[in-house]
Order: C-alpha cells, then structure tokens, then sequence
C-alpha cells in the first residue's frame, strides 16, 4: 500500500512538470536577431507566408543573388556575409523555407524539395545545405525548360535519422527537444575552434522555436528520403548541366567526408570549379569562415 501510495505520488507530481515543459515558451530574440526579423519582409505563397530579406546593394549593378540556406537553421546564418555580398550584386535576397525561421511552420503538413523550389525565381544562387537540393531541383527545371548534394556520401547525424524515420516515436523526440540537446545535435558539423558561441547558439534555437518549429523537423527530414528518391532528377542535371558552377568546401565536414566526397564531386562535375578552404573548417564554412568564403566567392562570380 505504501509502495502504491510512492508511486501515485510521483505520478501526480511528474504530471504538471511534464505539462509545463512541454509548454516553456520560445526563447526572446536576441537584439540582433530582432532587428533581423524587423528589417525583413513577408510574402504569400498558397496562403502561407514566408519571409524573407532583400537588401539593395550596389546602384547600377543589374545582378540579383538569393541564397539558400540550410538545415535546421534559417536565413539568419548569412548574416556574416550579408554586407560584404551588397558591396558587389544590386539585391541581395535571403528566404526562410516554409518551416524555417520566421516563415510559417503549418503541421501536419507534406514539406517536400519541390514545394520550397516553386517558391524561387531564376537568379544567381548561393545554396547551403538543405538549400543545395533545392538548387538542384531548380537546376532540373531550368535544364527541363531550356547539405550534402549526394545521398550516398551523406551522413546524416544520429538525431537527424531517429527524427526522419522514427515513426511514432518522432513528434515525442520533437517534443522534448530543447536548447541543451540542441548544441549536442548541432556543434559535431562545426570545426573544433570555430563553433558558434553560447548567444548565436540561442539565436538558432529561438528561430526554430518561433512559430514551434521545432514540432515539424521531423517532417522537414523527409527530405533525406526524397534526396534518394529522386536522385537522377537532382544528380543528373548537375552532370550535364552548362551554367557556371562552383563549390566551396570546408575539408572537415562530417556530413560530406573528405575525401570520398570531394572525389565524387569532381568525377561528377568535371567543369565545376572548387575552392577548398582551411583545414578546420567545416560544414558551415559561411559562419566558420566567412571572409574566406566571401573572397572564394567573389572569385568565383568575378571569373566571367
């Protein structure tokens, strides 16, 4: 009877703590973060709204550049470049796929690659990540019409496949993710001495918190499944394809390993050009190294 008595009351005291975990509100933004967000715009694609920012750059310049960022974060990780890409192209245009940052999040909802590309138009690109598929598929349109980028040399963290394929156990995994399991799940794909602080950390977890976020990473996931399904739709025109290419790599990346994958990259794109940063950087060569992979770029805009 005592022993029933423990039990019982654990039960009603684990009960409104679970309760009031589940419900700890999304964390405040962060100044920058804010200003962010404020100086940004929405639109409105089949009735959902995606935001997004676009900075006038140079008078005179006709070049437009949209950048596609990656998962599971949002246009916020181009902030370090941002100024340095106004100096060269007249817009500067970053979006936040439909559930990433501050566009909406809707669920239950089918995210797929082919819904985010039909959100872009034809313009320069620079992709990161979950945004290189969706270059690929709009690469695939526009050859129709006149973070990894191979799903077999892709290693998907261990939270990214228990999320993507854990069935029920998935929205229960969403659900009690916070800002503690998130840098674990996050600093492995950063170099060792270039991993975000404490505050942007808290930066790229109140973007996806916003809108609840973090409830649809498991259906945004899907998008390794589709990478498989579809890999000659999204492989193939990168093979063939005639429009400059160029790519820039972070040797240490754990999500795309040097060398097989570097390797595969040249097999399959012969007349694509690459610049391969320092040693230690990794998957996110934009915030671990960005006036690198500014100058890589503009090398690489500025070459024709």
């Amino acid at each position: 009877m005592v022993m029933r008595e423990w039990w019982v009351q654990v039960g009603l005291l684990a009960v409104p703590l679970l309760v009031a975990y589940l419900h700890i509100p999304p964390p405040q933004l962060s100044p920058a973060l804010h200003s962010w967000k404020s100086s940004g715009k929405f639109f409105t694609y089949k009735g959902l709204r995606i935001f997004y920012q676009d900075s006038v750059g140079v008078v005179g310049s006709p070049e437009i550049v949209v950048l596609l960022r990656g998962f599971p974060t949002s246009s916020y990780d181009w902030y370090k470049i941002w100024e340095g890409l106004t100096l060269r192209f007249h817009r500067v245009i970053a979006l936040d796929f439909l559930g990433f940052g501050f566009s909406d999040k809707p669920r239950p909802h089918h995210y797929s690659i082919f819904k985010q590309a039909s959100i872009n138009r034809r313009v320069n690109l620079l992709s990161h990540d979950y945004g290189d598929i969706v270059a690929q598929e709009l690469l695939y349109r526009f050859k129709q019409n006149g973070s990894g980028i191979f799903p077999e040399t892709h290693r998907p963290l261990l939270l990214q496949k228990l999320l993507k394929d854990g069935g029920k156990l998935s929205p229960i995994l969403t659900r009690l993710m916070n800002f503690f399991v998130f840098p674990r799940g996050l600093t492995p794909v950063f170099g060792r001495y270039t991993r975000p602080s404490e505050s942007e950390l808290w930066d790229m977890w109140a973007g996806i918190r916003n809108n609840d976020g973090n409830l649809v990473i498991d259906s945004l996931l899907q998008y390794i499944n589709q990478r498989k399904k579809f890999r000659r739709r999204w492989v193939g025109p990168l093979a063939s394809v005639t429009i400059p290419i160029h790519f820039i790599y972070g040797p240490l990346d754990p999500v795309n390993p040097y060398p097989e994958f570097l390797e595969l990259y040249r097999k399959t794109l012969p007349r694509s050009t690459v610049s391969i940063l320092d040693d230690h950087i990794s998957h996110y060569p934009q915030l671990e190294d960005p006036m690198g992979f500014l100058n890589a770029y503009m090398g690489f805009i500025n070459s024709f």
